[in-house]
């Protein structure tokens, strides 16, 4: 069995798409996926399948939301591992590592958006660009960043789902439970 997270962007937001945790571990375990473990109300889901490609898992999760709350919910999934080097990576200061925001990626950014998106520059912020992920510091808290989601996926044209420090540690220690 391979331990998996899922990252759904945008769901229980202000009122927005909800998805109540009990009914998406219901979801999840309708799936056939085990052991499945669900933190805080923003979409994050751990748990394990024999199933090895990400791609096929994101999309039986994103078509079994879409039937089930009849809205559509862009579906990120990494391996326990790949989290793990995400989080162990992080490129920034020592000093901002617990402030550090982790924009993940679905996809590699062409090389020309890297690029131009590494141009910009913003007061008390500062980011680093990988293939996988973004990792945001934003000085006066992420409410406020410029450099936030919604800039990532604007300027690097890549879906993307954004989780703080605390949120990848305890995404880690479930999985490193199971």
């Amino acid at each position: 069995m391979i331990t998996y997270v899922a990252l759904l962007r945008g769901i229980n937001v202000a009122g927005q798409k909800k998805v109540p945790m009990a009914e998406l571990r219901a979801l999840m375990n309708e799936l056939s996926f085990k052991n499945v473990q669900t933190y805080i109300q923003s979409g994050n889901v751990v748990f394990q399948t024999s199933e090895q490609s990400s791609a096929v898992i994101e999309r039986k999760i994103s078509e079994a939301i879409q039937n089930t709350f009849h809205f559509e919910v862009p579906v990120l999934v990494k391996t326990y591992s790949e989290l793990q080097t995400i989080l162990e990576a992080n490129p920034l200061d020592k000093a901002q590592f617990e402030s550090t925001y982790f924009t993940l990626l679905h996809h590699m950014p062409s090389e020309d958006a890297i690029e131009t998106a590494s141009k910009e520059q913003f007061v008390n912020e500062s980011f680093k660009i990988t293939a996988t992920c973004v990792y945001v510091f934003p000085g006066n808290g992420y409410g406020k960043a410029k450099c936030n989601n919604n800039f990532f996926e604007r300027k690097l044209k890549v879906s993307a789902t954004t989780r703080n420090f605390k949120t990848m540690q305890k995404l880690l220690s479930l999985c490193s439970d199971l």
